[in-house]
């Protein structure tokens, strides 16, 4: 019976320290999504857009984008709303690298909890209304 206790007692040791690690590698990817760097984003358009991606806030995202905007992901014309209703809380920047085109090009680490982690680019096209018109999106190599 001490032997049964022994194993109860590591088994829950291991637990708890398994859980710990996992809570720290959450708590280290809020922090990192929610300190991401984006003074490099000089277009106050673009930078809403990519808040509002960073935080998984569909409610902003979708109201920065005409209702008719396209997106092109690595050249293939996807839908824009159903890409995004899946993307959004899922997806993010994790540091954007380089900026180009007065603001509207965006290249950087991106993560997708389905894709894992690669470099990616974000080329936005903003159009009437000050609205987010065409998203042309991609792994960068």
């Amino acid at each position: 019976m001490k032997t049964l206790n022994h194993y109860i007692i590591y088994g829950t040791l291991i637990t708890s320290a398994v859980n710990a690690q996992a809570a720290k590698t959450l708590a280290a990817t809020i922090q990192n999504i929610n300190t991401m760097n984006t003074e490099k984003l000089n277009n106050p358009i673009v930078k809403q857009a990519i808040d509002a991606l960073q935080s998984g806030d569909k409610q902003a995202w979708f109201s920065l984008f005409t209702n008719d905007a396209q997106l092109f992901d690595d050249g293939n014309k996807m839908d824009f709303k159903t890409f995004f209703e899946k993307a959004l809380g899922h997806e993010r920047f994790t540091s954007i690298d380089k900026v180009e085109q007065n603001g509207l090009h965006l290249y950087g680490k991106f993560h997708s909890d389905q894709w894992g982690d690669f470099k990616t680019y974000f080329n936005f096209t903003i159009g009437a209304g000050n609205k987010i018109s065409k998203l042309e999106i991609g792994q960068a190599g």
